[in-house]
């Protein structure tokens, strides 16, 4: 005896996991690109010291101070690169035949949540790692040898006068586990919730630690120190519209564009430490 078995769809979609950004914590918004599509600042020199000629010899006619020097006064240009977009169609008969889940809103927020914030994050992640002030050699990274390499970059950076407090130490799941194993280390896991909900796991020697997905870090990222205030990440314009019924399409037109970039003020790049894990 035959029997047709029922088959039965529910209204649930499959979702991919995704991990929300963390770029805020590593960068700034210190200028504004509003009305223009290029900023520049200024870099303003500074004077050396001299010896102050208490006593000058007769005839002399130049300043006690020492010799009158101008201050070199160059900018930097910071142009925005990457202009981005999307578009997709969703047919009124599909969102129908599938329970509503082939739906505009939600396929929007998925385009969002899976494809714009990953991108975002891997351009601003690899911009930084490729303009870091310290960029030692790569080193093979294990529990015995992670929280050395650690005290290095905390170590350049303090000779370089980057301020101690609001350092962030990066690092990928794979190299957590690696601190974790170590027995120097010794994290302090008490945390705001507030910083939690950013992505704040830990804090080590005053820096808060936050773990990013390997896939939105370069191929040999091994952890980077880095203070905010040497990153700057605008996104000038994100718009995303829902058309419904436009011409041509029974149902809706999505479509998104997303203007950003990443730049390391020149001053600032020896704020961002970034050490590469040997193959």
């Amino acid at each position: 005896m035959a029997i047709s078995l029922v088959t039965k769809f529910l209204p649930y979609v499959d979702e991919l996991f995704t991990t929300e950004s963390k770029k805020s914590l590593l960068t700034n918004n210190d200028f504004d690109w509003t009305g223009a599509h290029t900023v520049k600042v200024y870099k303003v020199g500074t004077s050396e010291m001299a010896d102050y000629n208490r006593n000058p010899a007769s005839g002399f006619t130049g300043s006690r101070y020492g010799m009158v020097k101008d201050l070199d006064a160059t900018t930097e240009e910071f142009t925005l690169k990457k202009d981005r977009s999307f578009t997709f169609a969703i047919d009124k008969l599909d969102t129908d035949e599938t329970a509503q889940q082939l739906a505009a809103a939600t396929a929007l927020a998925r385009q969002q949540r899976q494809v714009v914030i990953p991108e975002v994050d891997s351009y601003v992640y690899g911009v930084m790692c490729a303009g870091a002030g310290h960029l030692p050699d790569a080193v093979a990274l294990t529990k015995e040898n992670i929280y050395t390499e650690i005290i290095a970059g905390n170590n350049a950076l303090d000779n370089a006068e980057v301020p101690e407090t609001g350092r962030i130490i990066v690092v990928t799941p794979d190299v957590y586990v690696l601190m974790k194993q170590c027995k120097d280390i010794t994290m302090e896991t008490d945390i705001g919730n507030d910083l939690r909900l950013k992505g704040v796991i830990s804090n080590l020697d005053g820096a808060m630690v936050i773990k990013v997905p390997a896939t939105r870090l370069p191929a040999d990222f091994g952890f980077m120190i880095a203070h905010p205030c040497a990153t700057v990440a605008p996104t000038k314009l994100e718009d995303y519209k829902i058309h419904v019924d436009p011409p041509g399409i029974s149902g809706s037109l999505v479509e998104g564009r997303v203007c950003y970039d990443c730049f390391i003020l020149d001053n600032k790049k020896m704020a961002i430490y970034y050490q590469a894990k040997a193959a």
